[in-house]
Formats: C-alpha cells, structure tokens, sequence
C-alpha cells in the first residue's frame, strides 16, 4: 500500500514543459484580472451581471491556483489585492478595460465581451499546448465558462438594443458561440445562469 501511494505522485506530477509553466501562471493573472475588472465594473455600474461572473472568475482563480500548487508554482500575484498584477501587460490591460467600462452601462458590458473573448483565445492556444489531463480538463472547465460568459454579456448588450460585434475572435467564432446554448456541467462556469 506505502509503495503504491508513493508511486502515484511521480506518475501523476510529471515536470511541466515550459510553455505549461508560463501558461498556468498566466492564466491565474489573466483570470484575476477579470474577476477585478468585474468588480470595479459591478461597483460603477452594479449589476447581477457583474456580480455573478465576478464570483465564476474566483472559482477559476481557485482552479488555476490548485493547478500551481499541484505543480509547485508559487502564484505570481496576491489575489486578495484589486488591480495588482505582476505581468505588467496585464497590468496595463486592466487600467485600459476600466477607464472603457467606466464610461456607460453599454460600454461595461462590451468590455466583459472583450475579456471573454481573449480568454477564449488563450485558454484555446493554452489547451493545446497542454501536455498534462489535469491542466487540460481545467482548461476546458474555464473555456466553458468564457463561452457562457461571453453568452451573458451578448445577452445583456441585446436588452440594451446593441447588435454585438465581435472584439477579439473572429465574428464567426463568436456567433457560434452565441447561438448556441448555456454549457452545463459540472457546476463550473455557470455563476450567469439567469441573467
């Protein structure tokens, strides 16, 4: 029994590739920055919306930072600190994204559609350079939960008369997403339901 359980760690833990080390300690900024965002926004303009997909954001948050210490990464960043960012890109992105959101309910919204957008897109080149199941499977758990954000706030800008166009993924991309039905599954990315 001893020998079996100290075998499962080395099969399980094989090292990262360095392109898995650089995404996963992205991927915790690139999540905490829209749960920040979401925040800020929900504080300007408050809203279910943001309130919701602000606490998925946290879920993600949770999910990656498991993934870090799986591995032992140490996360880049506090996650108790709003708008603190180690990766100064990122940095820069959440200054951008709030000084947008802070002009209209309309342009908040669109700035949540953007955020989901660019996490699809990096969560979909991340997956395939993934080469461990447990990072994968949290990949594709965060990539469900962009899409259906990215429905939410399609969704939203609709009640407000706005045709949405996409930002960030190509329009047939986003279309297909949109037109599709909330994913549901495993009770991750889900915090929009209803809205």
């Amino acid at each position: 029994e001893n020998t079996l359980k100290a075998n499962v760690p080395e099969q399980q833990f094989s090292p990262l590739s360095l392109s898995e080390r650089e995404s996963l300690l992205y991927m915790f900024e690139e999540e905490k920055l829209a749960r920040d965002v979401y925040q800020s926004l929900n504080s300007l303009w408050p809203s279910l919306i943001f309130t919701n997909i602000g606490q998925a954001e946290q879920r993600h948050m949770t999910q990656v930072k498991t993934l870090l210490s799986t591995y032992a990464l140490i996360a880049p960043v506090g996650s108790e600190q709003l708008g603190s960012f180690y990766n100064a890109q990122l940095a820069g992105l959440y200054t951008q994204l709030l000084e947008r959101g802070r002009l209209s309910l309309v342009e908040a919204l669109q700035t949540g559609a953007l955020i989901e957008e660019t996490d699809i897109a990096d969560l979909q080149k991340a997956s395939v350079e993934a080469q461990h199941a447990d990072i994968i499977q949290v990949y594709a758990h965060l990539l469900q939960g962009s899409r259906n954000h990215l429905r939410a706030f399609v969704s939203q800008l609709q009640t407000q008369g706005i045709m949405y166009q996409a930002q960030h993924l190509s329009q047939a991309e986003v279309d297909a997403i949109v037109q599709s039905p909330f994913e549901r599954g495993n009770g991750h990315g889900q915090g929009q339901r209803g809205m």
